[in-house]
């Protein structure tokens, strides 16, 4: 028995049956209410609190060592929240080490140590204290002149999650000196209204970014001071933080939790206790609250990928109130 031939319409009806099928093979349809918060656990992790040890940096050859939390938040690594990998940088005296990444943004702060970086041509030497912030481009070289540790912060997870190369420079290179911080900082104490302010800190934007006034277009830096037994009131937002903490007595802590109480303080509240040289993540829509009940004054850094939250008009940020003392 011969097979009847296929005409040509058949064809066409056979390639746009097969071609739909390819197009809906992967295609689903959910009940709204099952799948409107996919953030829970066993699907999207929720971005759980972590801290790190300064020991991790204490000691060892030159390396990069990344505070990677990829596993547990189900994305590609390094990564310590979904759009940010932070780590820390440790390099020998007289050694250097280039810090590679596909992330439009880098920031550097430097814990201890000297050095030179090496970046597009351009050189800068930085110290302790200083923070610099770098665009897409080559790979920074940086080369220590003392044995160094610096705390580094780029946005390669956004870009990976997006499926993209960062190939255009979106704002220039900027140094921030730690003597011009210090300066301002101590004009920031001596201002008899800081007082009454929810924050003690200074904010670190780049001119080439007016509109969000921040450090870069997706990363937010804040140089924070909590003076002796201050206790700053709570507040949140949508961006994830990643801390670090740069000066501390014991008796520095933070409190976080994800309701307030009546009297505006946050209900059954997680202390974080602080360790110099640390750090650890604050998520999203968290309330937080800083205190510090040691006999010296504290430093902290918080950075943020909160200037892509204020682009996306999404950073929600909300105080409980103004500060106050337990003393």
């Amino acid at each position: 028995m011969t097979q009847a031939p296929i005409q040509p319409g058949d064809r066409a009806v056979e390639a746009s049956q097969a071609s739909a099928s390819s197009w809906q093979a992967k295609a689903q349809l959910f009940d709204y209410r099952q799948a409107a918060n996919p953030v829970r656990p066993g699907l999207t992790e929720p971005i759980r609190y972590h801290q790190w040890s300064p020991e991790l940096h204490q000691s060892g050859p030159t390396a990069v060592i990344p505070l990677d939390l990829s596993a547990e938040l189900g994305c590609s690594g390094p990564a310590t929240s979904p759009a940010l990998a932070a780590h820390f940088l440790r390099i020998q005296a007289g050694e250097g080490l280039k810090a590679a990444a596909n992330a439009t943004s880098s920031l550097f702060y430097v814990l201890q140590g000297a050095g030179q970086l090496q970046w597009a041509a351009r050189a800068l030497h930085w110290g302790a204290g200083d923070l610099f912030v770098l665009p897409a481009g080559e790979a920074p070289l940086l080369q220590a002149e003392h044995t160094s540790v610096l705390y580094w912060v780029h946005d390669g997870p956004l870009l990976s999650h997006l499926g993209v190369e960062a190939t255009q420079a979106r704002f220039e290179p900027a140094h921030y000196p730690a003597a011009w911080l210090q300066q301002e900082l101590d004009q920031l104490l001596a201002d008899p209204t800081a007082a009454r302010s929810n924050r003690l800190s200074l904010l670190l934007a780049n001119s080439d970014l007016p509109q969000s006034r921040t450090v870069t277009h997706t990363l937010w830096a804040m140089l924070g001071l909590v003076p002796p037994g201050a206790v700053q009131p709570p507040h949140r937002h949508q961006s994830v933080a990643l801390d670090l903490i740069i000066d501390c007595d014991p008796g520095c802590y933070t409190l976080v939790g994800t309701e307030l109480d009546a009297s505006g303080a946050i209900a059954n509240a997680r202390r974080i206790d602080w360790q110099a040289g640390g750090a650890f993540i604050t998520p999203p829509g968290h309330w937080h609250a800083h205190v510090n009940s040691s006999n010296r004054l504290a430093r902290l850094l918080p950075i943020q990928d909160a200037g892509l939250h204020t682009y996306l008009r999404s950073l929600d940020i909300c105080f409980a109130g103004g500060i106050h003392s337990d003393s």
